[in-house]
């Protein structure tokens, strides 16, 4: 039996005017279709919904979080953050599957923790927050999870070690990674990092932000190597 909604309600923080909307985006199309109900009553509306709203959320974030990159570099990484293989992350985090209502053979088959299914509802809950909420709480709530998350992100590509290789292939000098410059108070800095090479005769360079060394270290060895690979 799946849990109460009332649980996840007190776990995201966000008790829904009409949790009709909640309980369909938790409905799997296989339950729906066993109990015989109206097409609308599965989430794959409210997916349909929440997938457009979050990459509005993703779009807005970059768009102002990094106004050195451009287009490319920005659908790039919201590509990864809008993945279906992130969402399944935050999707378990919330403990999804046990609030879903599958039919009996697709819960029986690993329905609950498949992560396709996982990530379809996550965009189905975004759906169902914008109606119930609006943009701004839809908005809140995915980037709250994102913060909490957002290494995971990180460790999934290290740019760092796909640029050495690269280089390494090529016979080349290895990168010089410094730090540019710093920004903001201390407990909210940003840092630039700034990356040097030598390349097939040629000099390079390019800079980067992140709200760590780190993160500014491998976005940095990830444009290295999007400028490498157009030479």
């Amino acid at each position: 039996m799946e849990k109460s909604l009332g649980i996840l309600q007190a776990e995201i923080g966000i008790v829904f005017k009409n949790e009709s909307f909640l309980r369909t985006a938790l409905t799997h199309s296989s339950f729906a279709k066993r109990v015989k109900r109206e097409p609308a009553s599965d989430n794959e509306r409210l997916e349909y919904l929440g997938d457009a709203v979050l990459k509005l959320i993703v779009s807005k974030y970059l768009y102002f979080k990094f106004p050195y990159d451009n287009e490319g570099v920005l659908t790039k990484l919201r590509s990864t953050m809008v993945a279906d293989q992130f969402l399944a992350v935050l999707a378990k985090h919330l403990d999804l599957g046990a609030y879903m209502r599958f039919s009996y053979g697709e819960k029986k088959n690993g329905g609950d923790v498949r992560s396709s299914n996982l990530a379809n509802a996550f965009e189905a809950v975004l759906g169902a927050i914008y109606l119930d909420q609006g943009f701004d709480t839809c908005s809140q709530f995915f980037l709250c999870l994102f913060e909490q998350f957002k290494d995971v992100l990180a460790e999934a590509v290290d740019y760092k070690s796909k640029l050495q290789e690269f280089l390494q292939k090529k016979q080349s000098s290895l990168p010089v990674y410094m730090v540019d410059k710093e920004s903001g108070p201390d407990h909210k800095k940003v840092f630039f990092i700034k990356i040097e090479i030598s390349f097939e005769g040629k000099c390079y360079s390019c800079v980067s932000e992140g709200d760590s060394k780190k993160e500014a270290e491998q976005r940095a060895a990830k444009k290295m190597l999007d400028i490498l690979h157009q030479h």
